[in-house]
């Protein structure tokens, strides 16, 4: 596991407002991925699997559209690239404590001759290639360290996708449960795709540090009295106007952003549903409603949430670590910003399992 990160508390406590809220609470888990070296023994986001060494590895066998993507690199580029961009930025900061250098923009390093042509060269991109695409690693976790719901006979989700847009201009996943004291032979060196979509789908490898939270639901999921209490000003009266004001300009915007659901990647909890309204989620095996079991988020907090950012990521000196000026610490981009979100049948986790673009 990571370091520790603390959620602020919330603003204040919408149940004392609205006291309907509070049977409706529900538990998630925000998981804080930071960059790090995980093993195949760690829960993690892009980093190597408990996988057994007689398994054989899964690929994508639908067509891709070439013509779907601004870039097409192989991952050994993006790597490549991210370490000249992280390389360039850590030069504008050499000393943590000094303050920042006001004659440049932090945000466009300055590179090499040698860094300039590496990154030309991988702006190039690569060429096409038709065939079965390995799957990617995006997320491990362990139910000792995640609380997830999970069948009996595993304690261990593997999370894997192809790095290319499928249906609804998002990577489509496939999930694996096992036991894992049953993988006593791990592959050591799994097949990776000879190209990806814009480096976009490419995790970088990060380490989990699970924080429980509370959540509520999303407006469009409550009763249409409650929703109604929620937009009346009077109801919150309460609340000292200038604490009000900070947090948002009307009352949809205060619960939305601030109090029912958390952002970034997380398990459990509540949808969060936007920019579509609520859709039907039942299982097409048993008609049991799904319900969310891990958030792939594009960052941890956005211009509207930035209450639910920890307080270890308050502004500091020094350099910023490479995505971490928007929450991006995974470095995956979902289709311009934003989560994918899986559901899955409480009823058997082996049933087919949802995708929610959100």
């Amino acid at each position: 596991m990571n370091a520790i990160f603390t959620t602020p508390p919330r603003p204040f406590d919408v149940t004392a407002l609205f006291p309907q809220l509070a049977s409706l609470a529900r538990r998630a888990t925000r998981l804080h991925p930071r960059p790090g070296s995980p093993t195949v023994h760690d829960s993690s986001v892009g980093g190597p699997l408990l996988w057994p060494a007689d398994e054989p590895w899964p690929y994508c066998e639908e067509p891709h559209d070439r013509h779907a993507s601004l870039r097409i690199n192989s991952p050994d580029d993006v790597r490549l690239q991210r370490r000249v961009l992280a390389a360039a930025a850590e030069r504008l900061y050499p000393d943590p404590e000094a303050p920042e250098r006001p004659d440049l923009d932090p945000w466009v390093p300055e590179r090499t001759p040698e860094e300039q042509e590496i990154l030309d060269r991988i702006k190039v991109g690569r060429p096409w290639f038709d065939g079965p695409i390995p799957l990617v690693p995006v997320a491990q976790l362990y139910a000792r360290d995640v609380p997830f719901p999970c069948p009996p006979d595993a304690d261990l989700l593997q999370v894997l996708w192809c790095p290319f847009d499928h249906e609804m201009a998002h990577p489509k996943t496939a999930l694996f449960w096992r036991s894992s004291v049953t993988v006593t032979d791990v592959l050591e060196a799994p097949p990776e795709p000879p190209i990806v979509q814009d480096g976009w789908y490419l995790p970088e490898p990060c380490l989990f540090s699970p924080e429980q939270v509370v959540e509520y639901p999303h407006p469009s999921e409550l009763s249409e009295e409650l929703r109604d209490q929620l937009d009346d000003m009077s109801r919150w009266e309460t609340i000292d106007s200038a604490r009000y004001d900070t947090y948002a300009d009307d009352p949809g915007e205060l619960y939305l952003n601030n109090l029912c659901t958390a952002p970034g990647w997380k398990t459990g909890g509540w949808t969060r549903w936007s920019p579509t309204d609520p859709i039907d989620r039942s299982c097409p095996e048993c008609g049991t409603e799904a319900v969310p079991l891990l958030t792939i988020a594009s960052s941890e907090w956005d211009g509207g949430s930035a209450t639910w950012i920890a307080e270890q990521d308050r502004p500091t000196p020094g350099p910023p670590a490479l995505g971490a000026r928007d929450g991006n610490f995974t470095l995956i981009d979902i289709t311009g910003g934003n989560n994918l979100q899986l559901h899955i049948c409480p009823a058997s986790p082996y049933h087919p399992h949802f995708e929610l673009l959100q």
